[in-house]
């Protein structure tokens, strides 16, 4: 007789007695946070300075190079625009006093400067301080404008903030300059270019112009000396209006390689600010981390090391 043997047993069908409990959960461990290293104020204070001194000379760089010169182009649209809207009302300056008469500000146009044999087109302003030629030539304020009976002076830098007068050593004999004032548009044309040395041209009299043409002379944002362009004026003279600066009462600070001393203060603001900027920066950095504080820390370094580098940069020779 043959037993067969039982079915097995389904696990779906229910079973006698109360269902098992589940199983506990698994005790998470507690979060372990990464150590912060101890506080080292001479090592942030450090890292503040590099802070500085980097920002500083990447600002340095980008003044007398990219930014510079585009802050010339700037300047120079700006200054056009203004000149040309003042050549339109005839309201711009034939002397030392604008239509006002008031004396015309450091920086306010007042020619419109043309060298075709370099291509030159610049607005020129008055004044002849560093800051001023960071926008392009300027009007050495103790001289005639040009046009005018007499020895007018115009300045330019070499190398830096659009080098408007970087090729002027290579101005021939005979090339015209052609000038746009208030009074109409003087042409000039080269009679000698001269360095340190070089016997001075003779006196102007007789009721003719002059106009000099002066720029630093050397290796590049090294200036050693300074070179300067001579020409006669071939048009009609135009009247002298009286003046209130006579020749030699300009401060240091407007003469060829003069520096500008009161930039001490604006470099003073700018770098205390900037290193302010540095220390929160490297406290950010321990609190907050490394990316996040580098996004949002580095363009606020970068403008002020930007400014505090322009403010050096004054403080380095006007024609550079």
């Amino acid at each position: 007789m043959t037993t067969l043997a039982p079915p097995p047993a389904d696990a779906s069908a229910p079973t006698d007695g109360p269902p098992a409990p589940p199983p506990p959960p698994t005790a998470r461990e507690p979060r372990q946070e990464t150590p912060r290293p101890p506080a080292r104020p001479g090592l942030a204070l450090a890292g503040a300075a590099l802070c500085v001194l980097a920002a500083v000379l990447l600002g340095f760089a980008a003044n007398l190079t990219i930014v510079g010169h585009l802050q010339h182009a700037r300047d120079q649209q700006t200054a056009y625009d203004e000149l040309r809207r003042e050549l339109a009302l005839g309201t711009a300056p034939v002397g030392q006093r604008d239509y006002e008469g008031k004396l015309l500000k450091p920086g306010a146009p007042v020619a419109l400067l043309k060298i075709p044999a370099l291509g030159l087109n610049e607005v020129v302003a008055e004044g002849t301080t560093s800051e001023v030629l960071m926008a392009g030539p300027g009007h050495r304020r103790d001289t005639l404008l040009p046009g005018q009976a007499g020895t007018s002076v115009v300045m330019g830098r070499q190398w830096a903030y659009g080098s408007p007068f970087l090729d002027l050593h290579k101005l021939p004999v005979g090339s015209r300059i052609e000038i746009t004032t208030g009074q109409g548009k003087p042409v000039y044309e080269v009679t000698g270019v001269r360095r340190a040395g070089d016997e001075l041209p003779a006196p102007v009299t007789g009721g003719r112009g002059r106009l000099t043409l002066i720029t630093a002379t050397g290796a590049p944002y090294t200036p050693s000396g300074v070179i300067r362009v001579d020409a006669k004026l071939i048009t009609p003279v135009q009247p002298n209006p009286p003046r209130d600066l006579q020749s030699g009462w300009i401060a240091d600070s407007e003469q060829a390689l003069g520096t500008d001393s009161g930039a001490w203060l604006a470099v003073f603001l700018w770098s205390q600010g900037l290193l302010i900027a540095a220390l929160l920066a490297v406290f950010s950095f321990r609190v907050w981390g490394r990316w996040q504080t580098w996004i949002c820390a580095g363009p606020l370094l970068l403008a002020l090391g930007l400014a505090d580098s322009r403010a050096i940069t004054a403080l380095l020779p006007n024609p550079l």
